[in-house]
């Protein structure tokens, strides 16, 4: 499917291209959603280049993702989009700027591209390059927004792992975990392939004549930057409540081991007394004597209380 967006419309038009077709003059962005192959060639015949196929746009060579071909730049970063009940994915997206145009080329469905196709009408977009950095703004602001929503995840967990739960608890907070972990390590991936859309896309003729342009691809370099590294300290952060909350089962496994080392050991010397006393020999002093049981158990006893004391003593319970 193709959407086209004019200067000033009111919304993205939506239509299939056929052979010969061609853009009208005031169309600044073309959006290449699951395009078929005859629509690509459509397309390609329309604005005079070859572009990437969706093999092509999944390699990770930077010589696959940016490059510069018959006066077009072409850049691929990978975003973060939602694919059913599996969570989020990897969706890689090619912007390219030709002739005035922005041609985006994706296979899922980011966000951000949603968003910007609300937000359009009122941006009032006047060029293909414009059009381009608000929509990397948006990308960028919704990557932000899954940090900052990963981030209050991450604390909630955070104080559950130190408020000492139960170890039925711990399954759930471990999940919790490796989710958000996931997910600062998908956001930071996609922030890095973006810092180096953001530093290739400086060669692009349309953005190093224009200095607001370039004025424009600093700040979004900045962002990009200092959410990367957010994105680490969080990522570390998360590791930190990983190791924290495996050394609180240990230490609660560790708790009740000791109790029920702590219970063989008391348990010893009486076990002792009622093996000798167990055995019913025939000529046992004991056995034929009236206080023979009371004595025994008596003993019985004793020998119990005298490591319970030593015990204590040592401070072991």
């Amino acid at each position: 499917m193709l959407r086209l967006l004019r200067r000033g419309a009111a919304e993205l038009e939506a239509l299939s291209p056929a052979e010969g077709w061609r853009p009208p003059e005031d169309a600044l962005w073309l959006d290449l959603l699951s395009p078929t192959r005859e629509e690509e060639l459509a397309v390609e015949g329309a604005v005079g280049l070859e572009l990437p196929t969706r093999e092509e746009m999944a390699a990770i060579e930077p010589s696959s993702r940016l490059y510069q071909a018959n006066g077009a730049t072409f850049m691929t970063a990978t975003l973060l989009a939602r694919r059913g009940d599996e969570g989020r994915t990897d969706a890689p997206v090619t912007f390219v700027l030709a002739k005035g145009l922005l041609i985006t080329i994706r296979y899922d469905t980011p966000r951000a591209f949603d968003l910007f196709a609300e937000r359009a009408p009122g941006l009032h977009v006047a060029s293909g390059t414009e059009a381009m950095f608000h929509l990397l703004d948006t990308a960028v602001e919704r990557l932000a927004d899954l940090l900052e929503q990963t981030g209050k995840t991450v604390e909630g967990v955070s104080h559950a792992i130190f408020g000492r739960p139960k170890g039925a608890q711990f399954e759930a907070l471990l999940t919790e975990l490796a989710r958000a972990q996931s997910l600062t390590s998908m956001t930071r991936n996609s922030l890095v392939s973006l810092a180096r859309l953001f530093s290739f896309a400086s060669l692009a003729k349309e953005i190093a004549q224009d200095s607001e342009c370039r004025a424009h691809l600093r700040t979004l370099q900045r962002d990009g930057q200092s959410l990367t590294e957010h994105a680490g300290f969080q990522s570390s952060h998360i590791a930190f409540l990983l190791d924290a909350a495996l050394g609180l089962i240990n230490i609660e496994q560790n708790g009740i081991i000791k109790f029920f080392s702590v219970a063989a050991v008391i348990l010893m010397p009486p076990t002792l007394v009622a093996s000798i006393y167990g055995m019913n020999f025939h000529h046992m002093p004991e056995l034929a004597w009236r206080f023979g049981y009371p004595m025994a158990l008596g003993l019985m006893a004793l020998s119990a209380i005298g490591p319970i004391l030593w015990i204590k003593r040592r401070g072991w319970v």
